[in-house]
């Protein structure tokens, strides 16, 4: 190992409890240990995953949230007795790793649940959501501070919640704590005081308005979170470590909108300065660590940073946090590891939050140990499998409702949670393959059937591989698309795979092998618009961007086109979008976290939208938009590039059966590029 990362192998309390190291698997909802939207029990996926990651140097294990009640069917955690002696078992086993588990519980989500679009019709309707309540009850699961304005479902107004719904809870963090204790779990974290949960919407004056003990005065505010901690002491002693999830700062201008990194811009949540005040009375009340980073559902990109954010965009604000307390605290949040080294060795952070990177490679300190980061399979952040939850104008959210229930997925790594499905065996019979495409479908196929036995040939027409991702990965912001692609052919070198480069199939009908695999990608969609030849192509664009001027025109707000309209802004280029839909990115998959980054980037700088509007002509220097009411403008611009999508392009003259994958199959996403390329080399 790199003598530069002991800061990182150094042991450290939480109270009376020694973590070996300071690297911390924060909390992703759908890996609690008791199932997620099914009833209470010992979820093997999660068991699974866990284990693995106590097996690989993990300091500090911290489960996905366990709401105190199921959501479907609402029964107490706490009175699941034969789970927890389910997990006493399991426990036993754990820590004969070295590693350590805190279990989180939490009090609900308030206005931030977020309600499934194909379950608003029913919320909405008293008698239908009546008739729901014995399986689900969306108006508890949203009840908050106060009435207040659903994040997800617009026109829903969210019930105030009862003193003695908040005293049932209190009651039941404190019985369920003892459960974990007695089952040998070392710790339990609290959620949250964090971004913008149930027990944080208490804590903001933005939303919560009550007038009796529970609002108004900062100790008010904060009585709720103060008590569920007091409880727990008591049930459990004193010496039982409590962890809170904390965000420092809400980052939060109003309601549905951040305030961006760097923005000057008046918080109506919590400041800075409330923050360091909080994190003190916080621990003087009896928390043991603060588990911290920013942002609230109105500002989501703090808590789940999307690529767009800046490394480490939480650290300078937890570093403040510090200062002023005594207990641990740990910063989460797109965490670099040499900086997160740096932060430890100064006493600026006990140790190093980090989640999602343990779902694309739950190996990765292991590499690291060993001296083989290269071999580690970088997190995107795209948020394609692992939250999905999307938003947008006229839907609540738009999260298919298999990824609702197995949450915390990997788009490039299938195995991830996954039940055994994706589990790589090999080849009953060793065949010989050819794959046509050297792309991110084509390659990740290779490597898997490879895996498998089976000996592999990419025919790749070009010199490199990686095909359109190539090009994709040249936006300033892709710099972990890059890793990833580098990564992905390291593995396909490091596997010997024959590649024969410049070699464009055209009739595969004439190659020798057992089976076909054509990733061939797709091709850009065109408008029957007069002018259109005067455009310039998404992929182009991405190529090269020296092939624009400053005033450009954008036709197409979904992900690829704001993307790069957020390209030209870095660089200084003035964009404008044109999208037919009544919003930008209004798609499944594209988490909201990344889509409201990119909508508030655009918002806050100006730049304009021209939403349910249709270009009905390109010329040399501008274009004609019609909006939805027929009103039409011509707009001044030097250039315009398209980005309305893309058809799949698979080879047509193949005369035997062929497996077709990618874009080529379908066009989608690197998650439906991987996922369909395992689908395939398993089946094989």
């Amino acid at each position: 190992m790199d003598k530069s990362l002991e800061p990182l192998f150094t042991p450290w309390k939480i109270g009376n409890v020694e973590i070996k190291n300071r690297i911390v698997l924060c909390p992703m909802g759908g890996t609690s240990l008791f199932g997620w939207m099914e009833p209470h029990h010992l979820d093997k996926d999660a068991c699974d995953f866990f284990m693995d990651l106590a097996k690989n140097n993990v300091g500090l294990i911290i489960p996905g949230i366990a709401p105190l009640k199921n959501l479907i069917g609402g029964q107490w955690l706490y009175k699941s007795k034969r789970t927890f002696k389910k997990l006493k078992g399991y426990m036993d086993e754990i820590h004969k790793t070295g590693a350590k588990v805190f279990v989180q519980l939490t009090a609900g989500f308030g206005r931030s649940f977020s309600i499934p679009n194909s379950l608003a019709p029913f919320i909405k309707n008293k008698f239908m959501s009546t008739l729901l309540k014995p399986i689900i009850n969306l108006p508890y699961l949203c009840a908050s501070p106060s009435p207040l304005p659903s994040r997800w479902l617009k026109g829903y107004q969210c019930r105030q919640l009862s003193k003695k719904e908040i005293k049932q809870m209190i009651k039941a963090f404190a019985k369920t704590s003892l459960l974990c204790k007695q089952a040998g779990v070392d710790g339990v974290e609290i959620h949250a005081v964090h971004e913008g949960y149930l027990l944080d919407q208490f804590t903001l004056n933005y939303t919560n308005k009550r007038t009796d003990e529970y609002g108004g005065s900062f100790e008010n505010r904060y009585r709720f979170a103060t008590e569920v901690v007091k409880a727990i002491k008591e049930e459990c002693g004193q010496d039982y470590p409590v962890s809170l999830r904390y965000s420092a700062v809400s980052k939060t201008k109003d309601f549905c909108e951040g305030i961006l990194p760097g923005e000057d811009y008046q918080e109506i949540g919590r400041d800075i300065e409330e923050g360091k005040k909080a994190a003190k009375y916080l621990q003087d009340a009896g928390y043991d660590m603060l588990n911290t980073d920013n942002g609230t559902y109105d500002a989501w990109y703090w808590a789940h940073p999307p690529l767009y954010m800046p490394k480490n965009c939480n650290l300078q604000d937890v570093e403040k946090i510090k200062q002023v307390v005594s207990i641990p605290v740990v910063c989460a949040g797109k965490m670099e590891v040499k900086d997160a080294v740096k932060a430890i060795k100064e006493g600026k952070i006990d140790a190093m939050g980090v989640a999602r990177q343990f779902l694309t490679d739950p190996h990765w300190i292991t590499k690291m140990i060993e001296g083989r980061e290269k071999d580690i399979r970088p997190c995107i952040y795209c948020h394609n499998a692992c939250l999905t939850m999307a938003h947008y104008e006229g839907v609540a959210n738009d999260q298919p409702m298999q990824d609702s229930k197995h949450m915390s997925r990997c788009a490039l790594n299938p195995m991830m949670m996954d039940g055994g499905k994706y589990d790589l065996k090999p080849a009953k019979k060793k065949k010989n393959i050819a794959v046509i495409g050297g792309g991110v479908g084509g390659m990740e196929f290779a490597r898997v059937a490879t895996l498998r036995g089976h000996k592999v040939t990419i025919y790749e027409k070009s010199s490199l591989l990686g095909g359109v991702f190539i090009s994709a990965c040249k936006m300033s912001f892709k710099e972990r698309d890059r890793m990833f692609l580098d990564w992905l052919i390291r593995q396909v070198e490091k596997l010997n795979i024959e590649i024969k480069f410049n070699t464009e199939i055209k009739d595969i009908s004439s190659i020798k092998a057992d089976e076909i695999v054509v990733a061939t990608g797709s091709t850009a969609k065109k408008l029957n618009i007069k002018g259109f030849d005067k455009a310039i192509e998404a992929i182009d664009y991405l190529e090269d961007h020296s092939k624009v001027g400053e005033k450009v025109a954008i036709i197409g707000g979904g992900l690829t086109g704001c993307e790069i309209a957020y390209q030209l802004a870095l660089d200084g280029k003035k964009p404008f979008i044109v999208e037919a839909k009544n919003d930008l990115i209004a798609t499944r998959g594209v988490c909201l976290a990344n889509s409201s980054y990119l909508r508030d980037y655009f918002k806050h700088n100006n730049v304009p939208i021209y939403l349910e509007s249709m270009t009905t002509e390109i010329g040399d220097n501008y274009c004609i938009v019609k909006d939805k009411n027929g009103n039409a403008q011509k707009l001044d611009c030097d250039s315009i590039i398209v980005s309305v999508g893309y058809n799949s392009n698979p080879l047509a003259s193949a005369k035997k059966k062929v497996h077709i994958i990618g874009d080529a199959f379908k066009v989608g996403n690197l998650r439906t590029v991987i996922w369909r390329a395992w689908d395939i080399a398993k089946k094989i």
